[in-house]
């Protein structure tokens, strides 16, 4: 399990909770080999419409260094949905053409560095992973838009509802969510943002949306993933007193990967 405590790509005003949210939970999940990484914690400036940029590029350095100590497998525990970009173009750079990845998300975190006046990364991480993003997080192997497949999506802006249509990724929204395992075949990575999961079933996120999935059609489709190689839970933003049924949860999703 490798925990990333970053918390500066995200706009959100409980932003800074979620370097809480990280190592708490790898300490209530516990029961597997654990890393932490090291990242900074300054908040950062804007730089060509990103804000934190040289925090966030100092902290993806430290992450990919601390995945070149571990073999085998990787939960990546966020921490703001930016955390996955190391360990996503790591699994990209391994399988290649064959790897695809589910993102499970209310939002499909598409925008271009200009196109959100907040500049919060985790809301380019995806099209970043895709080639389009800012120089210094665009990885040396970008996926290709057929490698990616959306679920749960029920927000988005219209820049990126623009990328979405151009590139015609594929996406099931929370109505058909499970059939965005139609056809797949490993090596699959499993990045969970945990604002899916409808605010009944869990509200300790940054952006909470109505009308999402419920936490057993979320449980139930990670541990139906085929051919899973990694995965990440992100997002978990507690407040001062956690809430123990959202505890619960993220420990069965960890439980639900079948690698």
């Amino acid at each position: 399990m490798l925990i990333v405590p970053q918390w500066q790509g995200s706009g959100a005003p409980n932003a800074r909770n979620l370097s809480a949210g990280s190592r708490s939970a790898g300490a209530f999940v516990g029961g597997v080999s654990q890393v932490e990484v090291a990242i900074t914690e300054a908040p950062g400036d804007m730089r060509g419409g990103v804000r934190a940029l040289n925090e966030l590029a100092a902290n993806l350095a430290a992450t990919k260094r601390a995945l070149a100590d571990i073999s085998g497998p990787v939960v990546t525990i966020g921490g703001e949905c930016s955390v996955d970009l190391a360990p996503i173009a790591a699994a990209r750079s391994r399988y290649g053409d064959a790897l695809t990845v589910l993102w499970i998300d209310a939002h499909p975190d598409v925008y271009a560095p200009g196109e959100l006046s907040s500049g919060s990364f985790h809301a380019m991480i995806l099209r970043t992973l895709l080639g389009e993003g800012p120089a210094a997080l665009v990885p040396r192997e970008p996926l290709d838009p057929r490698q990616v497949r959306l679920a749960g999506r029920r927000v988005g802006g219209d820049p990126e509802l623009a990328y979405l249509a151009r590139t015609g990724l594929r996406q099931h929204a929370v109505a058909d969510f499970e059939r965005v395992l139609d056809g797949l075949a490993g090596p699959v990575y499993l990045h969970i943002d945990l604002d899916v999961l409808d605010p009944a079933d869990f509200r300790s996120v940054g952006y909470s949306e109505p009308h999402g999935v419920t936490a057993e059609r979320l449980i139930a489709l990670a541990r139906e993933v085929p051919g899973l190689i990694g995965a990440a839970i992100c997002e978990y933003a507690p407040g001062p007193r956690p809430v123990i049924a959202e505890e619960n949860l993220i420990r069965e999703l960890v439980a639900a990967f079948q690698f």
